[in-house]
């Protein structure tokens, strides 16, 4: 944790719970792991551990399910008491993997399902709870951002009805378009970027990895990605480049135009490992195609950094880029399911993001800024001079 100070000068809202759904118990026991530590071994728990009930305790999970009726129909249980407390509930809306059953039949879990349990365990705590807090890794709904003519603004008309609900702060991680905070001007939106621990995992996990202008690349795979990819090269003071989609709009796919072709700008890739960095790799046709592209224009290494490992397509295609050469590494964080195929592949890397969420979490139960516990900036700097060390 980067700078202790203000949790020390500070105490917390209320006692600390953790609510998770089913779909992100693995990643809530890890920040649950991290949280325990923070409080027994650090020093922020000078003067409070014994004044404060419940404030190092050996663990902050609390019990909840959302069972379901031979119908269909769910309900969201909480299994002890939350009065007067400051409630954290995360859920994984991306997690397909749960099934559960209705009239015999067997469904998998939806975004949908996910979300509609999010509701059923705040409904449960509502009233009750000192302060409710959604951390919500993958935004529901997070691509229906904006409408475009006769459309539902489905992720808007969520954070509305979560405020609604009686929901505090919403915490989410790389939105699609962080603007949709706009919709609820007066309630806690934070979106926070994994730069940090991308760039970890390719340090700890690519040896030969160099960082330099005559070595290194960002790339962004579109236009939206622009941001991501500025701030990378900017603090890494390595060149960029991107790639636009050029789309046939006489015609409609699956309720969007068809791209055509991926046209880049930017300088000479030949020679260079290349970082591609996007939010999310949903069915990966995008990512690939712009990885083919660049090692068709001699790229070294083609690197993938994603937030969101989505893979909607499978992972055939992706093996077959990794055997042909295409792509080196795909990196994802651990905010979303992923399934176990996935992290057996010999191209992948996990950026895990447990111990920055716990410290996010300490923080807000501070009641203190988030940039006094994790400034990104001042630890990529420091992870740079540690890697110029060590050469």
């Amino acid at each position: 944790m980067a700078n202790l100070e203000p949790l020390i000068q500070s105490i917390p809202v209320a006692p600390l719970k953790l609510a998770s759904l089913e779909g992100c118990r693995a990643l809530a026991d890890q920040v649950n792991n991290y949280l325990v530590s923070f409080r027994h071994e650090s020093p922020t728990n000078v003067g409070q551990a014994d004044s404060l009930q419940g404030y190092c305790a050996d663990s902050y999970l609390l019990e909840c399910e959302c069972p379901r009726f031979g119908s269909g129909e769910g309900k969201g249980v909480l299994k002890e008491s939350v009065r007067g407390c400051d409630l954290f509930i995360m859920v994984d809306v991306t997690n397909y993997s749960l099934t559960y059953r209705v009239n015999g039949y067997e469904n998998h879990m939806s975004p949908d399902n996910h979300y509609q349990d999010l509701k059923r365990i705040i409904s449960a705590a509502d009233g009750k709870a000192r302060r409710i807090n959604v951390i919500m890794p993958f935004l529901y709904e997070g691509r229906q951002h904006k409408r475009s003519k006769r459309e539902s603004l489905d992720c808007a008309l969520m954070l509305q009805e979560l405020v609604d609900m009686g929901v505090s702060n919403i915490l989410t991680f790389d939105a699609h378009d962080p603007r949709v905070s706009n919709s609820i001007p007066l309630h806690g939106f934070d979106s926070f970027m994994p730069t940090y621990q991308f760039l970890k995992a390719l340090v700890n996990s690519v040896p030969d990895f160099v960082i330099d202008n005559d070595h290194l690349m960002i790339i962004s795979p579109d236009e939206g990605a622009m941001g991501r990819a500025v701030y990378f090269s900017n603090i890494l003071g390595v060149d960029m480049g991107m790639f636009y989609k050029r789309r046939d709009y006489s015609t409609v796919v699956n309720g969007k135009n068809p791209i055509v072709a991926h046209e880049f700008l930017g300088d000479d890739v030949k020679g260079k490992d290349v970082i591609i960095i996007d939010d999310m790799i949903s069915s990966g046709e995008s990512m690939l195609d712009v990885a083919k592209q660049l090692k068709e224009r001699e790229a070294g290494r083609v690197f993938v950094c994603t937030t969101f490992g989505l893979f909607t397509d499978g992972l055939a295609k992706f093996d077959e880029y990794y055997e042909k050469g295409y792509i080196s590494k795909v990196v994802t964080t651990n905010l979303n399911y992923r399934p176990q195929e996935l992290l057996t592949r010999p191209y992948y890397q996990e950026a895990d993001m447990s111990k920055f969420l716990a410290s996010i979490i300490d923080a807000l139960n501070h009641n203190v800024s988030i940039s006094s516990v994790q400034s990104p900036t001042d630890k990529i700097h420091k992870l740079l001079e540690k890697y110029k060390n060590e050469r």
